[in-house]
């Protein structure tokens, strides 16, 4: 089985509740073109936050994020079909999924209770980044599964870290995101507020973490090409 992702950019729905309903809606139409697992990402009213790296403000941000399970990435023809109805832009992705972390595999959450098609509580980050052009893809892999992920998870009240790897991109001109990080929290306020976001006591430890994961992020990617979108979560068909 394999995983495309599809991020949606700008459309015509706009940001907000139509996008997602149309989305979440299509779930059905989204098994019946051959997902055998779906989740919808959406930049709805429920997740109007700013995020923690906003974009520039003469880019917009991509506004969906759409994946799929497959049982061969090739089959994926009713998928873009269906797409392309429902949406008038997006950028599809090959992607090795790694569940790092699970609802209820930390402090930070309660295992999932909820049934498919409802909203996961909290809120959601979507993070896009590139490969910075001056590390191998083993030193890059090296730093963000040896490094990265633990640190953060040491760091910060995520209640659910979801990184996928790009393989390759599977439409044209896509964006050349390489990693495509699905973060969830407890609530929006562990976003906004940095004392939360980054577990600190006070303003010499939020300093002192900030100034880690800087570090850290830099020799990730290219902070100039990073991109951040806050969403809601909306698992509609389980594995």
């Amino acid at each position: 089985m394999e995983k495309v992702m599809y991020v949606v950019r700008d459309p015509a729905r706009g940001r907000g509740d139509g996008l997602r309903d149309a989305l979440v809606g299509a779930a059905e139409r989204f098994v019946a073109a051959g997902a055998r697992a779906l989740t919808v990402d959406a930049d709805d009213s429920d997740s109007d936050v700013a995020p923690p790296l906003p974009p520039p403000e003469d880019e917009p941000s991509f506004r969906a994020v759409v994946s799929v399970w497959l049982d061969n990435y090739q089959g994926r023809g009713g998928i873009e079909s269906l797409l392309d109805e429902l949406v008038p832009d997006y950028d599809g992705y090959l992607v090795v999924e790694s569940l790092y972390t699970d609802y209820g595999g930390n402090q930070h959450a309660r295992a999932r209770d909820w049934p498919d098609g409802e909203r996961s509580p909290g809120l959601l980050t979507v993070t896009c980044l590139e490969q910075p052009g001056d590390r191998s893809y083993e030193e890059w892999i090296e730093h963000w599964h040896g490094h990265q992920s633990p640190m953060s998870e040491a760091m910060q009240p995520r209640s659910r870290y979801v990184r996928n790897e790009v393989v390759r991109a599977v439409t044209p001109s896509a964006a050349p995101w390489k990693a495509i990080v699905e973060e969830a929290w407890p609530s929006a306020e562990h976003v906004t507020d940095p004392f939360l976001f980054y577990s600190a006591q006070s303003q010499e430890e939020l300093d002192a973490n900030l100034a880690t994961m800087l570090d850290s992020v830099n020799r990730l990617t290219d902070l100039s090409t990073l991109r951040v979108a806050t969403m809601s979560e909306y698992l509609l068909r389980s594995l």
